[in-house]
């Protein structure tokens, strides 16, 4: 320690004596050559390893950072092709199920229509049934009435001679 005061003192007067100097011009350069001596001789090692320790840790943060950094952008795309990969098959099921809706829609008015027009026949059909038997009711009802008429005339205009007269005629068309 000696030697370091004594360094110290070197740059000053030797007649004042053993102290410090606090001149900071005259020790100045002499205590800063001093330091950096000292702390370059027995700090070398020192602060060598905690700079190489503190260098590898930072490489080695480094190093992880890249890998996480690698392994995100991994996990990105592969998140980005799994998403593109379902917005595509989301499309498709869309489109899928629209044309089995629009194929069901299809067979729905298909079997619509055929019901319709098998209902169609079907009234017409019974239209005509009941036309028929209306007519047929008609044209019954019409003889009956009919031969009632001919029946009551006949009845009210035939008289003994009109009988007479239409009985020979009958028989003259018949034998000649």
């Amino acid at each position: 320690m000696e030697t370091f005061l004594w360094l110290a003192n070197a740059g000053s007067e030797v007649e004042k004596g053993f102290g410090i100097n606090f001149d900071i011009f005259d020790t100045n350069l002499v205590n800063l050559a001093i330091i950096i001596g000292v702390l370059f001789y027995f700090g070398r090692g020192f602060i060598g390893g905690i700079l190489s320790e503190r260098r590898r840790k930072i490489e080695t943060a480094i190093s992880e950072s890249e890998q996480r950094a690698k392994a995100a952008k991994q996990a990105l795309d592969e998140a980005k092709q799994k998403l593109a990969k379902a917005q595509e098959d989301a499309k498709q099921l869309m489109a899928d199920a629209e044309a089995r809706a629009k194929a069901t829609c299809e067979a729905i008015a298909l079997e619509s229509e055929q019901e319709v027009a098998r209902m169609k026949e079907a009234a017409t059909a019974e239209l005509n049934s009941d036309a028929t038997r209306a007519s047929r009711e008609l044209r019954d009802r019409a003889v009956a009435l009919a031969l009632e008429n001919v029946e009551g005339e006949l009845k009210q205009r035939m008289n003994e001679l009109v009988q007479s007269q239409l009985v020979e005629r009958s028989i003259s068309m018949i034998g000649g």
